[in-house]
């Protein structure tokens, strides 16, 4: 039986791609997910999620990263759609490794209706949809693993050429790069997400 899990990162930043991932798994194999430590990448130190990666690439049956990228996420934003895009991403993330159940983490208030939304576009898979599910099986925590090195890859990309921080909002370092580009260009970068909030409020200042 193939279990999998489904999970993001980045979907508060200001800047960069928001990552969904998806790893399946034979149930009988997740025993060893536990045994290597793998637990909701919050709660492990940047080395050690990029050795788990690795490991957790190894034993996976299959596994399948999206990135999605700030336009993307503006133009779902304008509608009020980032839950159906986020949604949307996951169904096919879903529908590429085809398992017999999916545990999703949910990021909308009402976890069940996200995990029909998901089922209805993924072409009726079972998904069972909970808050905190990064937490709470491991096969999430697994993907969430997976999501968090991608998109920590993709800013350190970025940071090449810019001096830009983490990309949230709560970091100065990137507040200040945000503002300060603007001020200079009278434009933002494509990698910026000018949807967000504390983006709108620069480019009105």
């Amino acid at each position: 039986m193939q279990i999998c899990g489904v999970d993001d990162a980045g979907r508060g930043s200001m800047l960069g791609p928001l990552v969904i991932s998806g790893i399946s798994i034979d149930k009988r194999k997740l025993r060893k997910l536990s045994s290597l430590g793998v637990k909701d990448s919050k709660k492990l130190s940047p080395k050690n999620r990029n050795l788990l990666y690795k490991k957790i690439i190894q034993l996976a049956d299959s596994y399948y990263i999206a990135k999605i990228p700030p336009r993307s996420i503006d133009a779902s934003v304008k509608k009020h759609g980032l839950n159906q895009l986020e949604a949307k991403y996951m169904a096919r993330v879903v529908s590429k490794l085809n398992p017999d159940t999916s545990y999703v983490d949910s990021c909308d208030v009402n976890p069940k209706r996200f995990g029909k939304e998901i089922s209805k576009l993924s072409d009726n898979h079972k998904i069972k949809s909970f808050h905190h599910a990064d937490s709470r099986f491991v096969i999430v925590s697994a993907a969430s693993i997976l999501a968090k090195v991608t998109r920590d890859r993709a800013i350190e990309i970025l940071r090449k050429n810019h001096d830009l921080g983490s990309g949230y909002p709560s970091d100065s370092k990137t507040v200040k790069f945000v503002t300060k580009y603007y001020k200079s260009n009278h434009t933002l970068p494509t990698f910026v997400r000018k949807s967000w909030k504390p983006v709108q409020k620069i480019l009105n200042d």
